[in-house]
């Protein structure tokens, strides 16, 4: 079982930045993958970014050149700095965690943090 806590959504004009925060405890040791996830009203959850246990990193492709994954494993942290926000990048922003890496469901989420972005 792993816990996830999101942290440091909030409102930012365009063209602003914010940096996301996902603090992860339990078994984190089964931890293969760490994701970001978001859901604007309406939409479908969509993946933004991942990062797997070996460094290597995915990206959506309306989120690439502006989002950076990253995870600090002293801190057992994944990271989301988000750079040249737009306004249709507001959504409920989810960290999400996956053990089996041949998985697609991923196994624990964490709350949701909520990302404004202002016009």
């Amino acid at each position: 079982q792993v816990q996830l806590v999101e942290s440091g959504g909030g409102l930012v004009q365009a063209g602003g930045s914010l940096r996301l925060s996902c603090a992860a405890s339990g078994s984190i040791f089964s931890i293969s993958v760490m994701a970001w996830y978001r859901q604007a009203p309406g939409d479908k959850r969509e993946q933004v970014a991942a990062i797997t246990s070996g460094g290597s990193t995915n990206y959506a492709d309306s989120v690439k050149g502006r989002f950076t994954i990253s995870r600090d494993n002293a801190k057992n942290t994944v990271y989301l700095q988000m750079n040249s926000l737009k306004p249709e990048d507001t959504a409920v922003y989810y960290c999400a965690a996956l053990f089996d890496p041949y998985d697609s469901d991923y196994d624990s989420w964490g709350q949701g943090t909520l990302v404004t972005v202002s016009s």
